[in-house]
């Protein structure tokens, strides 16, 4: 038996959001030879929960980056934000004008000024650069609106956090400037832990969140040797797993420091990449 954690974004779904027939299919497979699949996205426990109930896939999930840990429809692992950082973050970033959403037991939570700010960063870049892509910078804004579960606010302040359990802030940023100050204050902090899953976004959460974390916790919940454990995706946030699995396979469109970290590398994520690497390096198709 081996555990299998699976990234969604740039890994098991292709560009248009969706998981295709053949990864879908390939899953089902890995998972009647006994393997266990576990669905480990940066997303929200309610988006992961409605892709995989799309395709019909049923599968324990990691999301939030670690930060939440569902097992056969029961949390087994919940690591909520501290008040303190809470406390300390979200006026800066009020204060700041950042993009940034929370992830909370009842969904995402956007600002309700969120996409004119993203909006107004893009069009800004692009009177600077021309090369600058106004297409590309709007299919990334259109992507975080079409999350599932999305909920809307005027300002955190209304907001009841402690009843929400904030358990992740995901800041979106077309200038790379703007992540890297916001990454700098927040440096050397011990109470909260920070990652990416692409260079417009910094994702902020518990200090022991982590997919690296995530993985050896599920592993040991189910007894499984961590030697018997695969990991499979496309950027920063998948390299603490892949520290920790037994395999780690990246993605044909992963980065390349990724690539260079992994065991194997299989097609892209619009080539049904996550099939290949379970029919090949599960299977031995």
């Amino acid at each position: 038996m081996k555990l299998i954690a699976i990234d969604f974004d740039g890994t098991l779904l292709s560009d248009d959001g969706t998981i295709s027939e053949e990864n879908a299919g390939a899953i089902r497979e890995v998972q009647e030879q006994g393997n266990i699949v576990v669905a480990c996205s940066g997303r929200s426990l309610h988006d992961t929960r409605h892709i995989l109930k799309k395709a019909g896939l049923d599968c324990p999930v990691i999301t939030g980056n670690g930060a939440i840990i569902y097992d056969s429809g029961q949390c087994i692992l919940k690591l909520v934000m501290l008040d303190k950082v809470l406390d300390d973050l979200l006026p800066e970033l009020e204060a700041q004008g950042y993009y940034y959403e929370l992830y909370t037991n009842q969904g995402v939570y956007l600002l309700e000024k969120g996409r004119k700010r993203l909006e107004s960063e893009m069009h800004s870049l692009h009177e600077k650069d021309e090369t600058f892509s106004l297409e590309w910078a709007a299919g990334q804004i259109e992507l975080q609106m079409r999350q599932y579960g999305i909920h809307y606010f005027h300002h955190y302040t209304e907001l009841d956090l402690p009843h929400l359990e904030v358990y992740k802030i995901f800041v979106l940023s077309f200038h790379p400037e703007r992540l890297k100050q916001l990454r700098s204050w927040l440096s050397g902090r011990k109470d909260l832990s920070m990652t990416t899953s692409g260079r417009t976004k910094l994702e902020i959460a518990h200090a022991d969140a982590s997919k690296g974390h995530a993985l050896q916790f599920m592993a040991g919940h189910l007894n499984i040797p961590l030697e018997n454990t695969v990991a499979i995706g496309d950027n920063f946030n998948d390299l603490s797993m892949f520290e920790v699995a037994g395999i780690s396979i990246a993605m044909g469109n992963a980065e390349e420091q990724v690539k260079a970290r992994s065991t194997y590398v299989t097609k892209t994520n619009n080539e049904n990449g996550v099939a290949h690497a379970l029919w090949t390096y599960i299977l031995g198709k």
